[in-house]
């Protein structure tokens, strides 16, 4: 047998797969790895088993003249950038080289795939929340009517955080908002707010409500808040959560399964500003109420005690000695018969401009 060198089998491989690479292929695969140097994408695409094992793996490559166009039209299209764990559908030509063995060449990406792609993840997260129960746990909570103790989920460089406590301060209402700092966008945002919800669940007792502001980002980093486990989380929170994630387009599952949606940082602060005036414009109309009703409480006791005052003032003995009535005592007692003085006994007789001294005559 006369021996190859290995490059004379790449070659023989390279020519045996001539026609393979002259034509090229639509791909369904999940995006296992995503990076870019120079312009250029490097992706590892995968098919996994329905049992989760991995059924195929392949490198692919998108040069420098159409990976930033490709990436820019799947986000302007589905509102996510192009990145790992996503399911996609790409047009490739199938290309060997001797020293980076096969691979796939993208020439092109149908966005449409993976915001059907998405749909379905969204609706499979939906039906799982709503068979456990989930999306309904929130709204059995009430928030407090003065909502003043607030456990904040941010990013504390977020511009949107500062909006929220600008709105806040600016009220003069007696707010105490506690941070909880989380990262809000990119792979590990999911966990990083799970982790700060857990940890105010320790200290529950202590809060009125959970406020989850984001603004001041791309719309394109919004995919933790369709998440599962976030969703998950919001949800068996045992204290009011209210969203401010600060976006436009469709409503995330976050925000279906929260206490109060908000659309922004800034309009989390004004609806709690406004509770809180509400109860303040209460109070004021309560406590002019209470002031009316005290004076009219007062009028009537005085026209009452006038009126006691007159009728204590009709039946006082120098009223009554005025009228030519007298009043006869004996020794400080009031006689009120004739039997009740023994005769020969001194007694008084009062009358309106003095007292007189008489003797009983037998």
């Amino acid at each position: 047998m006369t021996p190859y060198t290995l490059s004379q089998l790449t070659a023989y491989i390279d020519q045996s797969l001539a026609m393979l690479t002259s034509q090229t292929f639509w791909v369904r695969a999940e995006i296992a790895s995503l990076s870019h140097k120079n312009g250029h994408g490097y992706l590892e695409l995968v098919e996994k088993a329905p049992s989760g094992q991995l059924a195929a793996k392949m490198r692919a490559t998108c040069w420098s003249n159409l990976y930033p166009m490709l990436c820019a039209y799947f986000e302007r299209e589905t509102g996510q950038t192009l990145q790992a764990g996503m399911q996609v559908l790409v047009e490739a030509e199938v290309s060997f080289h001797p020293v980076y063995s096969l691979s796939l060449n993208i020439l092109s990406i149908d966005p449409t795939f993976t915001v059907g792609d998405l749909a379905r993840q969204r609706q499979e997260t939906l039906r799982r929340l709503q068979e456990e129960g989930l999306m309904e746990l929130q709204q059995r909570l009430t928030l407090p009517t003065l909502p003043l103790r607030l456990a904040v989920i941010s990013s504390e460089q977020a511009a949107g955080y500062g909006d929220f406590m600008d709105e806040l301060k600016q009220s003069g209402f007696a707010f105490r908002c506690s941070l909880f700092p989380a990262l809000m966008q990119g792979d590990k945002a999911e966990g990083s707010i799970v982790d700060a919800l857990q940890l105010i669940g320790s200290y529950a007792d202590t809060f009125d409500a959970v406020v989850l502001i984001r603004g001041g980002g791309a719309t394109t980093d919004l995919g933790c808040f369709d998440s599962y486990a976030l969703a998950a989380a919001c949800a068996r929170c045992s204290l009011p959560v209210l969203t401010g994630i600060g976006h436009t387009r469709d409503v995330s599952i976050v925000d279906q399964v929260v206490y109060l949606p908000l659309k922004t940082p800034t309009a989390v602060a004004a609806f709690l500003v406004e509770r809180l005036q509400e109860q303040a414009e209460r109070l004021q109309r309560l406590r002019l109420r209470l002031q009316k009703t005290a004076e009219i409480q007062v009028l009537i006791r005085r026209h009452q005690i006038e009126l006691l005052r007159q009728r204590l003032a009709a039946c006082s003995p120098q009223r009554i000695y005025q009228m030519g009535y007298s009043l006869a005592t004996y020794k400080g007692r009031p006689l009120h018969s004739v039997s009740e003085l023994p005769v020969g006994q001194l007694f008084e007789t009062h009358l309106s401009d003095g007292t007189m001294t008489a003797i009983r005559q037998g």
